[in-house]
């Protein structure tokens, strides 16, 4: 976007290698800074902390403008122009938030009501916020025409964000300048103390400030817009097909309508179903009527309660410059799938209990094995033993794809000392 030189992204050092790497995938013409936190503690305290980071960063008074990396919005013009119309009402001294026109009483998002008209006709007071509505409450919502939905964008100064969370929330303010107190900046990221973050207050900006504060705007937004925060959302981003049905990947549909299929590698057939959503990943298979989507997170919390594998583990699983795919695993055994990118070094590592068999499928690997250095080709391998020392390097241009069977009677990921890591990881 015009104007925007630099972007703060705050997210959870898991996330920290994916988020740059899409960055880069995008070729954005912005400075980019990282705050990375340990765990999910809502958007208060990541907001907290983002804007104390702001303010060392680029002044007191730098303005502002959150997006939450889930949305989606193809009228970048439309956007832009909105965009110029909270900036300014930010520096006349607003938190300033998008409202979305309703096109449906959705119970899943949370609506605002409009209240006085703001000079210039650049937008509105906040007059109330309201939760996520039953449906009777939603549909008086939009036949009154006073109600937008909340986007849970903002833009506002950062001084004044922080004055505002110290009057409301002030524990969620005192929390946040412990923990950016502590933090140590490491080139272009800063990890924040684990044990800090983890004792800030579970609250959202809207429950902690937004709904509290007297000086929040309104400004419309005059854009198309998606929060993709649901398998509603994403149904809607594909286009039907004349009975209805929406698919993406190998789907066969027979007899069936107004159903949605995503499918990652499997065939999937459906037959003589109705208003399905249909949804097969590596990890798991997700079958949900339409009626009940908003119900999909229920399902995950019990898995997270039962501690269940599918909750706690992905097939792929993303690295600092490159990703594993688990293949197959039993008994003493498990398959990967490693995929290295151009110049990239793992870190120089030693298992206690596992074995690996490298074989190269595409590329070439430079590998330290024991006190061995070598290249290793495509349709070429190498055997390493427990115990011993080995770092694997990718010296091409083009990503290095290898297989690693492991051997041992212990197998999880933990089984690992690092020596050297260009990536700071602890172990």
């Amino acid at each position: 976007m015009a104007g925007v030189s630099d972007i703060l992204t705050v997210t959870n050092h898991e996330h920290f290698f994916i988020a740059r790497d899409e960055y880069k995938g995008a070729e954005f013409p912005a400075r980019h800074f990282y705050v990375l936190g340990p765990c999910a503690r809502n958007t208060a305290p990541a907001l907290a902390v983002g804007a104390l980071c702001a303010q060392e960063r680029y002044g007191e008074d730098v303005v502002l403008l959150i997006l939450p990396a889930n949305h989606l919005v193809h009228d970048t013009a439309a956007f832009a122009a909105a965009v110029g119309q909270a900036q300014t009402l930010a520096s006349e001294g607003y938190l300033v938030t998008f409202g979305i026109p309703p096109t449906r009483p959705d119970t899943g998002f949370g609506y605002i009501e409009r209240g006085r008209a703001l000079e210039g006709g650049a937008g509105w007071e906040a007059a109330r916020f309201t939760e996520k509505p039953d449906e009777t409450t939603a549909r008086d919502m939009l036949a009154s025409g006073k109600y937008l939905w909340n986007s849970g964008m903002f833009c506002f100064r950062a001084s004044l964000f922080l004055e505002e969370l110290g009057l409301s929330a002030p524990e969620v303010l005192a929390g946040a300048q412990a923990c950016w107190a502590a933090a140590q900046p490491k080139g272009d990221h800063v990890k924040l103390d684990a044990e800090l973050f983890a004792k800030m207050t579970d609250i959202s900006v809207d429950y902690a400030v937004m709904e509290k504060s007297r000086r929040v705007a309104l400004v419309p937004a005059e854009f198309d817009w998606s929060d993709v925060g649901s398998w509603a959302a994403i149904m809607d981003l594909t286009a039907p097909d004349a009975s209805g049905n929406r698919v993406q990947g190998p789907a066969l549909m027979v007899n069936s309508r107004n159903c949605y299929v995503q499918s990652a590698e499997r065939m999937v057939a459906a037959v003589g179903v109705q208003n399905l959503m249909i949804v097969d990943t590596p990890d798991a298979l997700l079958v949900v009527h339409e009626d009940h989507v908003h119900d999909v997170k229920k399902a995950a919390q019990q898995l997270k309660f039962a501690r269940h594998e599918s909750y706690r583990l992905h097939k792929t699983v993303p690295r600092p410059c490159s990703s594993y795919t688990v293949l197959e695993e039993g008994e003493g055994f498990k398959m990967k799938r490693i995929v290295v990118k151009p110049g990239a070094s793992l870190s120089l590592q030693m298992h206690y209990h596992r074995s690996e068999h490298w074989i190269v499928v595409s590329g070439t690997a430079k590998v330290i094995n024991g006190d061995k250095d070598l290249l290793v080709r495509t349709n070429e391998s190498t055997y390493i033993p427990a115990g011993n020392k080995h770092r694997l390097e990718n010296p091409g241009r083009v990503d290095l794809v290898m297989i690693e069977v492991q051997s041992a009677n212990y197998l999880e990921e933990d089984d690992i000392v690092r020596f050297e890591d260009l990536y700071r990881r602890e172990g």
